[in-house]
C-alpha cells in the first residue's frame, strides 16, 4: 500500500472511532439514574403514573426498601423541615417488592394506612410495588441497604442522590440541586 492510502485508512478509522465513541459515551441519565415508568397510587387513593405524575418539576423523593429505613426517611424530613417549608417538592416512595398475591399487596398497604394516618402524610406516599434491585439499578441506586433521598424531574431523570440518614452538607448539594434545577 502506498503512503496516501495508509493515511487515508487511519482518517477513516479515527473517524470511526469517534463515531462510535460518541454512541457509546454515557449520558448524565444512564449515569445517574431513570426513574423506571410505574404506575401505583397514593395511599389518598390517588393514581399516579411515574414519572410524569410526580408533584411538581423537581422534585425531592424520599426512597426506602424496608421499614428499618423508615427512621431514615424520616430524618430527611425533620432536617430539612419539609413539613413546614413549601419551596421543596417532595414524595415518599417505600419500594416494596413484587407481592405474591393480592392479599400481600393490600396487607401491605393496611400496614402503610395505619402507620400515616394524616391525609398530608398519606398524600404523599406513593408506594411502588416492584423489584427492589431492579429498581435500585435502574435509578442509580448503589444498593437496597439504605435510604436515599434523591432529586428526580418528571421525566424520570436522577439529577441528585445521597444516601443514608440526613446529613448538613448531603442536604446542601440536594438544595444546590433543587434551586439549579428550578432556574
Amino acid at each position: 500500500m502506498n503512503r496516501t492510502t495508509v493515511t487515508s485508512l487511519a482518517w477513516v478509522a479515527a473517524a470511526c472511532a469517534g463515531v462510535g465513541f460518541a454512541a457509546w459515551y454515557p449520558t448524565e441519565a444512564r449515569v445517574m439514574g431513570q426513574l423506571p415508568a410505574h404506575s401505583t397510587q397514593s395511599l389518598a387513593r390517588a393514581p399516579v403514573s411515574l414519572p410524569e405524575g410526580l408533584p411538581s418539576e423537581h422534585t425531592l423523593a424520599l426512597v426506602t426498601f424496608n421499614r428499618d429505613q423508615r427512621s431514615q426517611a424520616d430524618s430527611w424530613i425533620e432536617g430539612l423541615n419539609l413539613k413546614n417549608d413549601a419551596s421543596i417538592s417532595w414524595v415518599r416512595i417505600p419500594v416494596l417488592g413484587e407481592p405474591n398475591s393480592p392479599d400481600a399487596k393490600s396487607e401491605a398497604e393496611n400496614r402503610l394506612l395505619g402507620r400515616y394516618t394524616a391525609d398530608t402524610e398519606r398524600a404523599k406516599m406513593l408506594p411502588m410495588f416492584i423489584d427492589k434491585v431492579a429498581f435500585a439499578k435502574a435509578t442509580g441506586l448503589n444498593s437496597t441497604a439504605r435510604a436515599y433521598a434523591v432529586v428526580l424531574n418528571r421525566q424520570g431523570e436522577v439529577l441528585a442522590r445521597v444516601e443514608g440518614p440526613y446529613d448538613p452538607d448531603k442536604a446542601m448539594v440536594l438544595r444546590e440541586t433543587l434551586a439549579a434545577a428550578a432556574k
